[in-house]
Parts: C-alpha cells; sequence; structure tokens
C-alpha cells in the first residue's frame, strides 16, 4: 500500500500560500489544520458539526469529541485541541461568526451554503496540493504528518497510538516515516 507523502516545509509554505491566493482561505486553512495538527480523517472533517468544535459562546473547545457516526470505524473518539489548532479555528470562527452560530450547522460550508462530503474534503485536498505542484500527497498527507512528527519529537508510541485513535499499534506504526537521517540519528545516540 502507497503511503501519502510527507510535506517539506518549503511544500506546506507552498500549499499555503496557494489557499491564501484562492477564495475562502480561513476556512480552507482550517480543514488542512484539521488534519496537520489532529490527524483527522477527510471523512471527519466532514462529520464535524458546529457545536462538536465550538462552545456557545464561540469559544474553541479544548476537546473534540466525535459520535460514532462521525468516524470511520463507528466508534466514538476524543480528539485534542492543540493551541496552533485552537488558533486555526479561532480565526475561523471569527471570519465566519454568522455561520458558527448555529451548534447544529455542518462546520465547514461550500460556496453553495451546504455542508461538505467527505468527497469534497478528499478534493479540496486534491485541489491545492495539484495546484501547488506536489506530488504523492492526498487528504491522508496531514494526518500522517501528524503521526510522524510526534514520533520524530520522541513521543510514546503508545500515546501517538492513542492520539490517532488506532485499535492496533501495528496500523499506527505504517504511518510513522522512516529515512536514512533519522536512522542515523538514532544511532548517534549511543
Amino acid at each position: 500500500m502507497k503511503q501519502a507523502k510527507l510535506l517539506t516545509d518549503a511544500e506546506r509554505k507552498r500549499v499555503a500560500a496557494v489557499i491564501n491566493a484562492h477564495r475562502y482561505p480561513t476556512r480552507n486553512h482550517a480543514i488542512f489544520a484539521l488534519s496537520f495538527y489532529a490527524g483527522l480523517r477527510a471523512c471527519e472533517i466532514a462529520a464535524l458539526r458546529v457545536g462538536d468544535v465550538f462552545e456557545e459562546s464561540g469559544k474553541v473547545r479544548d476537546t473534540i469529541y466525535l459520535a460514532a457516526g462521525q468516524t470511520k470505524g463507528d466508534t466514538g473518539a476524543t480528539v485534542l485541541v492543540s493551541k496552533r489548532l485552537s488558533k486555526a479555528l479561532a480565526s475561523y470562527a471569527a471570519k465566519y461568526s454568522y455561520h458558527t452560530d448555529n451548534q447544529d450547522a455542518s462546520l465547514f460550508f461550500s460556496a453553495k451554503g451546504g455542508g461538505f462530503s467527505a468527497q469534497t474534503i478528499v478534493n479540496l485536498f486534491a485541489r491545492f496540493y495539484k495546484l501547488a505542484g506536489i506530488k504523492g500527497a492526498s487528504s491522508h498527507s496531514g494526518r500522517r504528518q501528524f503521526l510522524t512528527n510526534l514520533a520524530d519529537k520522541g513521543i510514546n508510541a503508545r500515546v501517538i497510538q492513542a492520539l490517532a485513535r488506532h485499535k492496533h499499534l501495528n496500523t499506527t506504526m505504517r504511518y510513522i516515516d522512516l529515512n536514512e537521517n533519522k536512522l542515523r540519528n538514532a544511532i548517534e545516540l549511543i
């Protein structure tokens, strides 16, 4: 199975520039942030409701609770919100406060006003990666980047498994990128 591409810093900057040059940049940055900073899948991003992410006061929740129907495995899940993700979501709420007033509404909206489907989210990622000239990246790249970055920072594999919401550790391990530089750095620790 071919893995989704991990993005370099330069590629992430190119994607950000492409997002900034198109309609709804704040919305699109929030969508990418949910993938890169929380490891959400496209189907989970599409399933989010305003009330899942924002309190009635408009404040970003520090924990997102996904119901069974909102996840891949039909099992409820908890997603912790980092400061970076919270900042992106707060920007989204500030820009689209008229949209985030309805707690039951889809979190993300299309130009026609309806919610996004999982396929629409997948297509959105593909569109921006293509416009940025990045081959091999997909809607799963952010999730894989999230998990690999945690591993690179020395986070315990069981903690990463919990954050990935995987039932089996071997599933989590397939997401984590290994390369020669990482292996060389590891042996230099001895």
